[in-house]
C-alpha cells in the first residue's frame, strides 16, 4: 500500500470512528427522550385528577416538544447510519487565494462530529461541492451565499466504499474520469433507480444546480440519465431551499405505476422524503368528478399496436396540433360571446339595459363560471343603484340575479365539445369508443371546460412539478398543466422515445405552450454498452447521440424457424442470466396480448417470470415480461426482444418501439425472429 493509500485507509477508519462516537451521543439521547416521555405520560397519568387544564396543556405541549426532537434525531441517526456503510466518494483540496489547501470529502449527506465541530463530510449539494464536479485542477471558484469564492484545485480524488471498507480510490484531474464511470456502469442493475451523486457529469451539473429558472426542458437520449438528474435536481432544491420548499410541495407526473416505484428509492437514498406522484389520467378523472368514462394512453396504444386502424390516427394525429389548441381557444371565445344574451330587465319601473349585462359579463371573463355569474350580478346591482341612487330591497336583488342567470344559454360540456368539431368543419375527428371518450379527447374537453367554466384546482399548493416522459403529451395537455401548474417545473423526456408518434411532442413544441421554459439537451448515453448503442442507432439513427465507450458483447440476432425453436433458445438465455451476476432480464414485446401469450409459454415451460400490465404496481428483480410502453423509462441487466420479425415490426411506430426495447438493455441484448427478421434491424447482425 502506498502513503497515500496508507493517509486515506487512516482518514476513511478515523471517519468512521466518530460516525460510531456520534451515533453513541444519538443513540444515548433517543433513550433519554424516550424515558422522560414515558416518565411524562405516567405523571400525567398518575396526577390527572390534580392537574388543571393549563397543567394539562402545558404537559402535552412538553411532550410535543420532546417528541418531535426525538424525531430530528431520529433523521439523522438514519442519516449517520448510511453515512457508516459509505462516508463519502470524493475529495478535493482547494486553496483560496493567498491561503493554504483544505481537503474537502463529499458524500451523499454531511457529517459534522458534535464533539468538536470538526466537518467530516460534506454534502454533494453544498455550494463548495460544485468545485468536485465543475473543475479540473487549476484556477476554480464556487458562489457561496456570501458571494463567489474563487482560488485553486489543487488535488481532486474519487473513492468508493462498501460496507465500510474501501474498494478503490483514484486520483484525477479532469473531470469524473471515465475509468470511474465504466466501473459504477459495469456493476449490475438494482431493484430500482440508483443515485449518481458520485458520477455526475460538468453539464448534468449545471441542470442539477440550477435554481433560477421557472420551467426547464430536458431533451435528453435514451440512456442519458435525464430522470435520475431530474430527481437529483429536485434533492438539490429541497437541500437550497429547505427553509421554504419540502417534499410535500413537489409532484411527479409519471407514466406508470412501476416506473413510479422505480425511481421511488432515489429521494430517500439522497436523504429527503418520498414526492407525491400522479399519472397524468388520475389527473383528468379528477378533474373531470368521475363524470365521464375515458380511454386510457395504454389502452390508445395498445388499440394502434394491435390494429392498422388509419382513421384513429388522423384523429390522434390532429388532436395533438398547436393549431389544434389554437381553435379549441377560439372556440371558446366564440361560445362566450354567443351563449350569453343580455336582456332589458325593468325595476321599479326604471329600466335595466340588456347591454349592461352584456358589459358586465365580459368584464369577468376571467373567473370561473359561478363566481362569474356573482361578479355580474354584483356589478349590475351597484351600477343600478349609484345611477338611481337607490337602495335596491332583498327581492328585487334576487330578480335580478334570477334574470342573469336566465340570459345564459346553458349546454352540457359534452354537448359543446362535440358541437365544436362541427364547427370546425371536421364532424370526422369526434368517435366514442364504447361510449368511452378516446384518450386523445380527454384534455381538450377539460381545456374547453377550463376556458368555459374554470376548474377547482386541488394541487394549488404545489411548488414544483416534475413531468416524465414529455414526448408522450400533446400541446392540449401542457396548457391544462400550465394552468393548474403555474409553479415552477421540470419537464424531461426524449421525442425519439415516442411510442406513440401521432401524438408525439417535441422540446420545441413544448416550449411555445409553457411561459419563460428554457431548453437543455443531453446527448451522450450512459446506460447501455457501446456495442448495444451502435445497434440501436442502426435502427433509429442520431447524430446528436453520442454513446458512452463502455464495451461489452454485441447484440445477438438470431432467426429460427418455428416458436418451439424460439422457447428453447429463450430457456437458455434465461439460464445463462441466472447463472451470471446480473439481477434482472426483461423479455419485451411489441403488443400485451403477445407478452401475455409469451408468459403463459414460460409458465408452462416451468420457468418463473413476472408480467407487467397496466395494473402493475412495483419493479423487482428477476425475469419480467412486458411491452416497450410500459418498459420505458426502465434499465435491465439484460433483455430478450422475442419476436423481432419482418411481420411484427415493419412501420415507424414499431421501429420506435424496436429502438426502446433495445435500450432498456444495459450489458446483454437478444433478439429472436421466426422466420424473417424484422427490416428495420442491421441486416448484417442476423445469424442463422
Amino acid at each position: 500500500m502506498s502513503d497515500v493509500e496508507t493517509q486515506e485507509a487512516q482518514h476513511l477508519s478515523a471517519c468512521l470512528v466518530a460516525i460510531n462516537e456520534n451515533l453513541g451521543l444519538l443513540t444515548c439521547r433517543l433513550s433519554d427522550y424516550g424515558r422522560e416521555i414515558q416518565e411524562s405520560h405516567d405523571h400525567m397519568w398518575e396526577a390527572r385528577r390534580d392537574m388543571d387544564h393549563l397543567d394539562k396543556a402545558a404537559m402535552r405541549q412538553s411532550i410535543d416538544q420532546m417528541m418531535r426532537s426525538s424525531d430530528v434525531l431520529r433523521a439523522q441517526q438514519i442519516k449517520l447510519e448510511k453515512l457508516r456503510k459509505s462516508p463519502y466518494f470524493g475529495r478535493f483540496d482547494f486553496a483560496r487565494t493567498s491561503a493554504q489547501a483544505t481537503a474537502f470529502y463529499i458524500g451523499v449527506h454531511d457529517f459534522r462530529d458534535e464533539t468538536n465541530g470538526a466537518a467530516w463530510v460534506h454534502d454533494w449539494r453544498a455550494p463548495v461541492s460544485s468545485l468536485f464536479y465543475d473543475f479540473e485542477t487549476g484556477p476554480a471558484h464556487y458562489d457561496a451565499p456570501s458571494g463567489r469564492i474563487a482560488g485553486d484545485l489543487t488535488l481532486k480524488r474519487q473513492f468508493r466504499i462498501r460496507d465500510s471498507r474501501m474498494d478503490f480510490m483514484l486520483d484525477v484531474s479532469v473531470n469524473i474520469v471515465d475509468d470511474v464511470l465504466q466501473r459504477e456502469l459495469s456493476r449490475a442493475s438494482d431493484e430500482g433507480m440508483k443515485n449518481i451523486v458520485a458520477t455526475i457529469q460538468r453539464d448534468q451539473n449545471a441542470i442539477i444546480r440550477d435554481a433560477e429558472a421557472h420551467t426547464l426542458i430536458i431533451q435528453g437520449v435514451a440512456g442519458s440519465g435525464k430522470t435520475s438528474i431530474a430527481l437529483h435536481r429536485i434533492a438539490f432544491l429541497l437541500y437550497r431551499f429547505k427553509d421554504t420548499l419540502t417534499s410535500s410541495d413537489i409532484l411527479i407526473i409519471s407514466p406508470n405505476r412501476v416506473f413510479a416505484d422505480y425511481i421511488g428509492n432515489v429521494l430517500p437514498e439522497l436523504g429527503e422524503e418520498t414526492v407525491p406522484e400522479i399519472g397524468m389520467e388520475t389527473l383528468a378523472a379528477q378533474l373531470l368528478g368521475g363524470n365521464l368514462r375515458f380511454q386510457s394512453f395504454f389502452e390508445q396504444t395498445t388499440h394502434l399496436l394491435e390494429t392498422d386502424d388509419q382513421a384513429a390516427q388522423e384523429r390522434i394525429r390532429a388532436k395533438a396540433t398547436p393549431e389544434f389548441l389554437a381553435q379549441i381557444a377560439a372556440y371558446a371565445t366564440h361560445l362566450d360571446k354567443t351563449t350569453f344574451v343580455g336582456a332589458d330587465v325593468v325595476i321599479r319601473k326604471r329600466p335595466l339595459p340588456g347591454f349592461v349585462f352584456e358589459t358586465a359579463w365580459a368584464r369577468y371573463a376571467s373567473l370561473p363560471a359561478n363566481e362569474r355569474v356573482t361578479a355580474t350580478a354584483n356589478s349590475v346591482i351597484g351600477q343600478f343603484q349609484d345611477q338611481y341612487r337607490i337602495e335596491l330591497r332583498k327581492e328585487e336583488r334576487a330578480t335580478i340575479r334570477t334574470a342573469l342567470r336566465g340570459m345564459i344559454r346553458r349546454t352540457t360540456l359534452r354537448k359543446a365539445y362535440k358541437e365544436f368539431f362541427d364547427w370546425i368543419e371536421r364532424p370526422d375527428l369526434f368517435q366514442l369508443t364504447g361510449g368511452r371518450l378516446e384518450y386523445a379527447d380527454v384534455f381538450p374537453l377539460i381545456y374547453l371546460r377550463m376556458r368555459l367554466e374554470g376548474l377547482e384546482n386541488p394541487w394549488s399548493g404545489v411548488k414544483h412539478l416534475l413531468v416524465d416522459e414529455m414526448q408522450d403529451y400533446t400541446p392540449v395537455q401542457y396548457a391544462v398543466l400550465d394552468h393548474l401548474f403555474p409553479c415552477r417545473k421540470t419537464i424531461l423526456g426524449d421525442a425519439t422515445q415516442a411510442v406513440n408518434p401521432y401524438s408525439a411532442s417535441s422540446a420545441e413544441s413544448i416550449a411555445k405552450v409553457l411561459r419563460s421554459a428554457i431548453r437543455v439537451t443531453l446527448n451522450k448515453s450512459y446506460r447501455s454498452s457501446w456495442e448495444i448503442m451502435q445497434f440501436a442507432l442502426a435502427i433509429a439513427p442520431n447524430p446528436d447521440l453520442i454513446a458512452m465507450e463502455r464495451h461489452d458483447e454485441a447484440p445477438r440476432v438470431l432467426s429460427v424457424p418455428d416458436r418451439v425453436c424460439a422457447m428453447d433458445e429463450i430457456a437458455r438465455t434465461i439460464a445463462a442470466f441466472h447463472a451470471s451476476e446480473h439481477t434482472n432480464l426483461a423479455l419485451i414485446a411489441k403488443t400485451q396480448k403477445a407478452a401475455a401469450r409469451l408468459h403463459r409459454d414460460l409458465e408452462k415451460a416451468g420457468i418463473e417470470a413476472r408480467l407487467l400490465d397496466a395494473d402493475s404496481t412495483g419493479f423487482a428483480s428477476g425475469v419480467m415480461v412486458c411491452t416497450a410502453h410500459l418498459a420505458k423509462g426502465l434499465e435491465f441487466d439484460r433483455v430478450i426482444i422475442p419476436d423481432a420479425n419482418a411481420e411484427t415490426y415493419r412501420t415507424e411506430m414499431d421501429r420506435n418501439l424496436l429502438y426502446v426495447a433495445c435500450t432498456r438493455a444495459m450489458h446483454r441484448l437478444t433478439l429472436l425472429a421466426i422466420g424473417a427478421p424484422s427490416a428495420l434491424l442491421p441486416q448484417d447482425r442476423v445469424a442463422a
